[in-house]
């Protein structure tokens, strides 16, 4: 090779290099990124937090009869809205009963998220829902519930679902009624005696076509609803003992829950290998993702830990959008109204039905939770169909175009927390990258079904 041809093969090859380096830059850490990336990957995942609120929480026995529950249809009142039409889309035709399980809107396959919905926004139940069903992977590390914080216990979540008309349309007196029948053997296992919910001088029996609501509340006309508080009929007329009775039965199905989903988690990946020192594990883009959130992304003040989660609420500036072609999401206060129903719950952990108050309760809602929700965990959210509350973002890419715009101006009420990032496009490609390594096995496959 002459000379020439010598310097001409290095430019190429310097040329080349370069280019690489602008399309495939080497990921660089920051000492502080690398500290604050190993707090979200500790060398084993730690399981959920001891729960004074739940005296089984971590009961086999209770998980047992959880995992049965979760699966059970028979719990549930009519199908409400019309566009329950028997389609792949839908849990049943509209009128039928005993057709909504938790695992209709938490489906195991999905990572126990909604992907079944048409448009797999918000949840077609009983009726439609108002926000995305979230995943339950890594639920049992949550003090305070749903996207508002208006629950504060796995064990009193339970009344949501069961006593909405959009959900499962049922009531707690024909919950307690169903569980006496179907699982009384493993209930009183582990919680004692049953009360004699046969008894129908004591406990009016009710089905699952006179349950629940007998329609879905619109503005002007109040729907007729048996088996729950304010009813004005079935449960109001219970004894208060009664009444207490029921109650505690559903609360500790609720508990036997509880046990079940604090199993559920999305477990170790690739992400965790590269940061226990497996340099290959992540890819170059990964990586650089890596870096951008734990720096100049600073994803981690909000998502911070093994779950990548503060289990706190904020104001990102979401804009209402019309979702599922159903409703616009207009007005939803978030935790700045969900703190305040949480707090005046009578099955809060401060009220009598309580084993005891852990200290979780939060303090009066103010105006900086006005349009707050919760920060979500991040692992295996590259399983998700759609994002944030109402499930309006529809890829992880729209997500990290929505964070890097610093939100929207005009968003729910309050102030949104966000400022631009002012990620390059191969930045926000890298972060999406590293979004998507969060991945992990899931629950053991012997939690995906009804025992």
């Amino acid at each position: 090779m002459t000379a020439c041809h010598s310097t001409l093969a290095l430019l190429l090859a310097l040329a080349a290099c370069r280019a690489t380096s602008a399309t495939d830059p080497d990921p660089v850490f920051t000492p502080a990124e690398k500290a604050s990336l190993a707090t979200l990957a500790p060398a084993v995942l730690p399981p959920p937090p001891a729960d004074a609120t739940n005296r089984y929480a971590d009961d086999a026995s209770a998980a047992r009869l959880g995992q049965k529950l979760f699966f059970d249809r028979a719990f549930s009142g009519k199908l409400l809205e019309g566009d329950n039409d028997g389609s792949a889309n839908t849990l049943g035709v509209k009128g039928e009963s005993g057709k909504v399980a938790c695992a209709g809107c938490h489906l195991p396959a999905s990572g126990f998220l909604d992907d079944r919905t048409l448009g797999k926004q918000i949840s077609l139940a009983s009726g439609w829902g108002l926000r995305r069903t979230p995943s339950l992977l890594g639920v049992g590390h949550a003090r305070l519930l749903m996207w508002d914080g208006h629950k504060d216990s796995l064990q009193s979540q339970i009344f949501g679902p069961l006593e909405s008309a959009n959900e499962m349309n049922s009531s707690r007196l024909y919950a307690a009624e169903q569980l006496a029948q179907r699982h009384a053997a493993e209930y009183e296992a582990i919680f004692g005696l049953l009360p004699p919910l046969g008894d129908a001088g004591r406990f009016p029996p009710l089905d699952g076509d006179h349950t629940g609501c007998d329609r879905l509340p619109t503005k002007g006309q109040a729907p007729i609803c048996h088996g729950m508080p304010g009813d004005r009929a079935e449960y109001d007329a219970l004894a208060p003992a009664d009444q207490a009775a029921v109650t505690q039965v559903v609360l500790n199905a609720g508990k036997a829950l509880g046990a079940y989903e604090r199993l559920l988690s999305c477990g170790a990946g690739r992400f965790d290998r590269w940061a226990h020192g497996e340099a290959t594990a992540l890819t170059r883009a990964e990586q650089r993702g890596a870096a951008l959130f734990a720096g100049k992304g600073n994803c981690v003040g909000c998502h911070a830990g093994p779950e990548l989660s503060d289990q706190k609420f904020h104001n990102v500036g979401l804009a209402p959008a019309l979702v599922a072609v159903v409703f616009r999401d207009l007005g939803d206060r978030g935790a700045g109204l969900g703190f305040a129903q949480v707090l005046a719950d009578p099955l809060n952990v401060r009220g009598a039905f309580s084993e005891a108050d852990d200290g979780r309760l939060p303090d009066p809602p103010g105006a900086a939770l006005e349009g707050a929700f919760r920060t979500p965990v991040l692992r295996c959210v590259s399983r998700r169909p759609s994002f944030m509350h109402t499930g309006q973002l529809t890829s992880l890419e729209d997500v990290v175009a929505f964070f890097d715009s610093g939100g929207h101006p005009a968003g729910y009420p309050g102030k949104s927390e966000l400022l631009p990032l002012q990620l390059s496009a191969l930045e926000r490609a890298d972060l999406v990258a590293f979004l998507r390594a969060l991945d992990g096995p899931g629950p053991a496959a012997a939690l995906l079904s009804g025992p």
